[in-house]
C-alpha cells in the first residue's frame, strides 16, 4: 500500500506542476500576443472628455476663495 501511495502522490505532484507550467505559458503567450498601444497623435479623445467650447462645472480651491468663505 505505500509503493501505491508514493505513486499515487507523484502521479499528482507531476499534473499539478504540469497544468501550471502550461498556464503559466498560456499567460505569458497571450501576454506577448495583446497589439501595440497607439501612439499619442494617433489616440482618440476619451469619450468623456467635453466637447471644444462646452461648459464644464468644476471647484476652485485657491487660498484667496477659501478664506472669503469664512469671513461672515
Amino acid at each position: 500500500m505505500n509503493n501505491f501511495e508514493v505513486f499515487l502522490y507523484f502521479t499528482c505532484f507531476s499534473l499539478i506542476g504540469g497544468c501550471a507550467f502550461a498556464m503559466m505559458y498560456a499567460n505569458i503567450q497571450s501576454i506577448w500576443a495583446t497589439p501595440p498601444r497607439p501612439r499619442k497623435s494617433q489616440a482618440q479623445r476619451h469619450p468623456e472628455a467635453p466637447e471644444p467650447g462646452e461648459e464644464v462645472l468644476y471647484v476652485n480651491f485657491d487660498r484667496e476663495r477659501l478664506e472669503d468663505i469664512y469671513k461672515n
